[in-house]
């Protein structure tokens, strides 16, 4: 005699290591986009530092 709950009990006993899985890789795509945006955002602060030197160079220039 097959009792048929056998499968809800299977699903319930397996759903912590489902839910941990689950959030292991939500956490190591967030890191990723983190470190994404980050390497992004260096970059276009440099250029922002860049234009604001040479508008810094044509401002002195202006002065002399």
């Amino acid at each position: 005699m097959v009792n048929g709950g056998d499968g809800l009990f299977a699903l319930v006993a397996f759903f912590p290591i489902i839910f941990c899985i689950v959030i292991t890789g939500f956490s190591i795509y967030f890191v990723f986009k983190v470190i994404k945006f980050m390497n992004e955002k260096t970059i276009l602060d440099r250029e922002r530092n860049e234009k604001l030197d040479e508008l810094i160079k044509v401002n002195q220039g202006k002065k002399d």
